[in-house]
């Protein structure tokens, strides 16, 4: 699906449902009702939806409200910033259980004014919701003198925010709340109730009793766990006053990470609110803010999205809400607005408002592309691109011994992995990371103790990713034990899911060892492993081996690729990622071992990176007791393409066939060359005489023909000419071995000789190649007082016959004129 979806309208509320309504009923039967062909033709044309992530599975929600100070001291500018800023956290916000209220305020100092004008009320943050705070929130821009007077009232913002926070979310109280309240406020100066008659009748202790009112609400909402983080902007902020609303309210936290606890923060103007507000969000909700490019439209603008991410928003400041906007994943591919994809799904809202955001679930990491347009007219402001995420890790566990006995020490190994079911297997993207478990039981008290990824004992590699600590199982446990284990790092939470396991009874009759080596492998591939079970037992005991995990949880969409980059994967089909286990069971016969061997067959959807399988070998014959478990050990690489697999040979057929072509080309070369009559010279000589000579020069003899005519103008010698056009004329050709033909005008192709002269007509040709033109035989005369081309003279008429019949003295013949040489 692209974004240009039909079934989509311009402010992205699906038309799917108006179009599948017209096509049932245009296939209703006679009573109306559509058949149930009708139904799932018209069904398939839906577009696809990804499958909501169970709550579990899911970022935590937070309801939060934001205040905004709507006093006179603020400029129309500042007023826009303040509200594109809160639009950012109700776009932004990553959970769609989370609810959001948005707060204005000022003052109340005449009759009909209220301090607090509430432009958004509490809104669950789905689909539907975000579309409603991206309509109601843009009221902030504009005041309303008439009923909220310039003034700047604290104690009622706070008082108005904590009333909102905690009805209907759950109980409230000394401890921290099931859902956080968080109350983020924006302003630009101090308290001023100086014109408040709720402060009482004397100007001059209003100031007073105003402090001691937001005294009282500070102490309201650290009751109600409400945190507060203030922000403030420009040069009249009283630092002293927002570090008091910090530290008055809720002082909880998402987490132990520093930077949790509720703080103020001051920049120097409205024009950095925006970011500064996002870095404050998601300090508060245990997220991660990424910053992209800033530019004015057209312009790809570009974001990085982590590994690690389970859950994110692209939030896009456009200002100007004819911006529009294209998504395109780190593969280059437009994803859809609304929908599912490639294993992820996607929800845009705001597209008519000045803020945009993309939130999508189960992200594809990398570097995201945001194409921003607009008409002409709409491209003055700079547009900023932000990346608002989460990584929701679950944790794989293996406890040896599996099932431990009371008192006794075990060894816990976690490690971590994101929904797609990838092993997390960098160390930087866990930098900081704190891992925690809890065991818990019949018989004891929890007992907590912490796991490191340090090196030390029993951790045996540090930075592998993989954290290891030790806890002695009380002595007092019975029956069931459960280990949840959590981690604390910015941006990351725990799913909190919990291992389950048994108290081992007695020495087990039956024990047996998984073995797996580390291997690289492709999906569909069969990775070996081996069972070695030695059975104490008089009796045969039939042993399972199994996953310890369900699949990754991925939709299975249809609609995805199955590739992917890093160890953020790409999506797989839950049903096709599962591994399958050859053979499952093993029986061992009593008092014996076993060195069971089996394969571990990868699912065509495997996801690619460090795979987070865990194997479990059970006693069918105990109840399923776990005898012991172990992680599948692959690294999962994309199958070879089909360059990979063929280049060797690709390559060398590519040289072979250079090579041919070059031996056929140097072969033409070679009989081109021999056929090439470039430098022969035809000579036309008549009674001993050179009468005119005629050169073959380069590109006259194409395929080793020489056409050529022998003039006969009104002269005292005939002349010879290159023949061009296809008239008639004498043909010289050199064939492949060599030897030269000539075809006159009329009559047949004969051998020629260098050198030796050819009857033609009433004169001879004699052909000269190069090579003959020295060491040649025999005299070359030529016509004195003539040179070769030209006509050659008459004789002397001293030397003719005298009139009285007697010859004239003969004379010496003239010497032969030497012929050029070549």
């Amino acid at each position: 699906m692209s974004s240009t979806d039909p079934t989509t309208t311009r402010r992205g509320r699906p038309r799917g449902f108006l179009l599948l309504a017209a096509a049932l009923l245009a296939l209703a039967g006679p009573f109306g009702v559509p058949s149930a062909s009708a139904v799932a033709g018209a069904a398939g044309a839906a577009p696809a939806r990804a499958a909501a992530a169970p709550a579990s599975e899911g970022p935590d929600p937070i309801d939060f409200a934001v205040v905004v100070d709507q006093s006179k001291s603020l400029s129309d500018r500042d007023l826009v910033r303040e509200t594109e800023a809160a639009a950012l956290l109700s776009q932004g916000e990553i959970s769609e259980r989370s609810r959001a209220t948005v707060i204005g305020f000022g003052s109340s100092e005449k009759s009909g004014q209220s301090p607090v004008r509430e432009v958004c009320p509490p809104t669950v943050v789905d689909g539907a919701g975000r579309q409603r705070l991206s309509d109601c929130v843009t009221r902030l821009a504009h005041r309303d003198s008439v009923r909220t007077g310039p003034g700047t009232d604290f104690p009622a913002a706070i008082r108005q925010a904590v009333a909102r926070l905690t009805e209907d979310s759950g109980t409230g109280g000394a401890q921290a709340p099931k859902t956080p309240r968080v109350l983020f406020l924006l302003t630009d100066g101090r308290l001023d109730v100086r014109d408040s008659p709720e402060y009482g009748a004397d100007p001059g202790s209003r100031q007073a009793n105003g402090a001691k009112r937001l005294a009282d609400e500070l102490a309201r909402a650290r009751a109600a766990g409400v945190q507060i983080w203030p922000l403030g902007f420009g040069g009249g902020i009283d630092r002293d006053a927002l570090t008091a609303m910090a530290e008055g309210g809720f002082r909880g936290a998402c987490s132990d990470v520093p930077g949790s606890v509720p703080r103020m923060r001051v920049v120097s103007g409205s024009a950095g609110i925006d970011r500064a507000l996002q870095e404050t969000f998601a300090a508060a909700r245990c997220a991660r803010i990424v910053t992209g490019d800033v530019a004015r439209p057209p312009a790809d603008l570009y974001v990085t999205i982590p590994p690690i991410a389970t859950d994110g928003s692209l939030t896009v400041g456009k200002h100007d809400p004819k911006v529009r906007v294209t998504y395109y994943d780190p593969e280059g591919r437009k994803v859809p607005l609304h929908g599912s994809f490639d294993g992820s799904s996607f929800e845009v809202s705001g597209e008519d408002g000045p803020v945009e955001a993309l939130r999508v679930t189960n992200p594809l990491p990398g570097r995201w592309r945001v194409r921003v347009e607009a008409p002409e007219g709409h491209r003055g402001q700079e547009v900023a691109v932000r990346a608002l995420w989460q990584g929701r890790l679950r944790s794989a566990v293996v406890l040896d011994p599996a099932s431990p006995r009371p008192g006794q020490r075990t060894v816990v190994e976690v490690r971590l992995q994101t929904r797609r079911g990838v092993v997390v297997a960098d160390p930087r993207q866990l930098e900081g990371v704190t891992v925690t478990a809890h065991l818990a039981g019949d018989g004891f008290a929890p007992v907590a103790f912490r796991l490191a990824d340090d090196g030390r004992a029993p951790d045996r590699t540090a930075g592998d990713v993989r954290f290891t600590g030790t806890v002695t199982v009380p002595a007092t446990a019975t029956g069931d034990l459960e280990l949840t284990t959590s981690m604390a790092a910015p941006g990351i939470t725990s799913d909190r899911r919990p291992f389950h396991t048994r108290i081992a009874e007695g020495t087990p009759p039956v024990v047996a060892q998984l073995s797996l080596e580390r291997v690289t492998a492709h999906p569909g591939d069969a990775v070996p492993g081996v069972l070695q079970v030695a059975n104490h037992d008089t009796v045969p005991h039939t042993l399972r081996i199994a996953l310890a995990d369900d699949a990754p949880d991925t939709p299975d969409t249809g609609t995805g690729t199955g590739t992917g980059t890093g160890t953020g994967g790409s999506g797989p089909k839950a049903g096709s990622a599962a591994p399958r286990i050859s053979p499952e069971t093993v029986v061992v016969p009593p008092g014996g071992s076993v060195d069971a061997r089996f394969t571990v067959t990868l699912g065509a959807g495997t996801p690619l990176g460090e795979l987070g399988s865990r194997l479990a070998v059970t006693d069918t014959a105990r109840a399923g007791e776990t005898l012991d478990t172990a992680f599948l050990d692959v690294h999962v690489e994309a199958p070879p393409t089909w360059w990979e697999r063929w280049w060797p040979y690709v390559i060398g057929g590519a040289v072979v066939l250079v090579l041919l072509a070059a031996l056929i080309a140097v072969q033409l070369l070679a009989r081109r060359r021999r056929l090439d009559l470039t430098g022969v010279r035809i000579e036309l000589r008549k009674g001993g005489w050179v009468l005119d000579t005629l050169e073959v020069r380069a590109g006259q003899s194409p395929g080793g023909e020489f056409r050529f005519t022998i003039e006969e103008p009104a002269g005292p010698a005939p002349t010879l000419h290159h023949a061009h056009g296809a008239g008639a004329a004498h043909r010289l050709r050199r064939t492949g071995s060599g030897a030269l033909l000539l075809r006159p005008e009329t009559g047949p192709e004969t051998p020629v000789h260098t050198a030796v002269p050819v009857e033609v007509a009433d004169a001879e040709l004699v052909i000269r190649t190069p090579g003959g033109f020295r060491g040649r035989t025999g005299p070359v005369r030529t016509p004195r007082g003539a040179r070769p081309g030209r006509p050659p003279r008459r004789p002397d008429p001293a030397t003719a016959p005298g009139a009285d019949g007697t010859a004239a003295a003969p004379s010496a013949p003239p010497a032969p004129e030497p012929h050029p040489d070549f």
